[in-house]
């Protein structure tokens, strides 16, 4: 099966209203909807979005930044067409304040999860949004996915210097926790398992004059392999950040999206992931290639991000 990693940014369920139309009355009794008296906010970017999705030929997708299993499912329903092709979808709701949830869409049963957005240390939350643990019955067996989408590399509200240097230790945390619940799943040789830790790591592999980076430990562990390094070093990016001139941040093409296989699934499965990259804005020029229709130079656009998929056999 083939399994993709993808922070759709923002997917949330947002309305337009007529003129004149005040958002209470398009429900009668709070049942019955006028659909005559409002449409879909931003359709343009959830096509993209969903054009983006389609071309990855997934079976399973992990993924951040959905507001919630309604607004997920509806997604689905309209653009991805419908349970009959994507019948599993979860979503738990999380930390964030924002309502961002980590989650997943699957053409194969979901027959296990857990939410791991209780877990504290020194009496504070460990997760900003969750890790998420997911058991997919796939083809030729149980596939177990820890959906991620640790700690924003933007510095908080007021704070003076790096925003990655002052975040760093908040994922340096969620990294060694990611690590911590894999060998409470797996034991004391975790590698041998069959399990991808995924999602938006919201951080790059190198140390750079913004500060260092926080997945060292995850990313050197013997138990996993980040398979996007079998690609070459310029093909790596899965992510544009357009640069902010009030932080003196240039424009940057960095891998914040990961799938880090086991060592036993990295053995199994020697190929190279693919990145989709056609929902990228025309702002992002490093991609030459042809892009979906409708994506602008900044919006719309499917995502900041772009998705990760590979080809996964769990059997020798």
């Amino acid at each position: 099966m083939r399994v993709a990693t993808f922070n759709v940014e923002n997917l949330f369920t947002r309305y337009r209203f007529a003129r004149g139309v005040d958002h209470h009355e398009a429900r009668e009794e709070g049942f019955t909807v006028d659909d005559l008296r409002f449409r879909l906010h931003d359709a343009q970017a959830k096509r993209i979005t969903a054009d983006t999705m389609l071309a990855c030929k997934a079976d399973v997708f992990a993924l951040q930044e959905v507001e919630g299993l309604d607004t997920l499912k509806s997604f689905r329903d309209r653009f991805l067409g419908g349970r009959e092709v994507w019948p599993h979808a979860l979503v738990i709701d999380g930390n964030d304040p924002r309502r961002i949830d980590v989650g997943v869409l699957s053409r194969f049963p979901i027959v296990h999860a857990r939410s791991w957005q209780h877990l504290t240390e020194g009496g504070d939350l460990v997760w900003d949004r969750d890790c998420l643990e997911v058991d997919i019955d796939g083809p030729h067996g149980v596939l177990t996915l820890y959906v991620n989408h640790f700690k924003s590399m933007r510095a908080p509200e007021g704070a003076q210097g790096s925003g990655r240097a002052l975040t760093q230790p908040r994922r340096v945390q969620q990294a060694r926790a990611v690590m911590d619940i894999v060998r409470h799943r797996f034991g004391d040789d975790p590698g041998e398992g069959s399990w991808i830790v995924t999602g938006d790591l919201n951080d790059h592999d190198a140390d750079d004059e913004q500060g260092p980076t926080s997945l060292r430990e995850l990313l050197d562990w013997p138990a996993a392999e980040n398979v996007v390094e079998r690609l070459p070093e310029g093909e790596r990016w899965t992510h544009f950040f357009r640069g902010s001139h009030r932080h003196g941040l240039p424009p940057a093409y960095r891998q914040l999206d990961y799938l880090l296989l086991s060592r036993r699934l990295a053995a199994l499965n020697p190929g190279a992931p693919t990145i989709e990259r056609r929902g990228q804005p025309k702002r992002a020029e490093r991609f030459e290639g042809e892009r979906f229709p409708g994506i602008g130079r900044d919006r719309p656009k499917a995502s900041d991000h772009c998705p990760v998929c590979i080809d996964i056999d769990t059997m020798p």
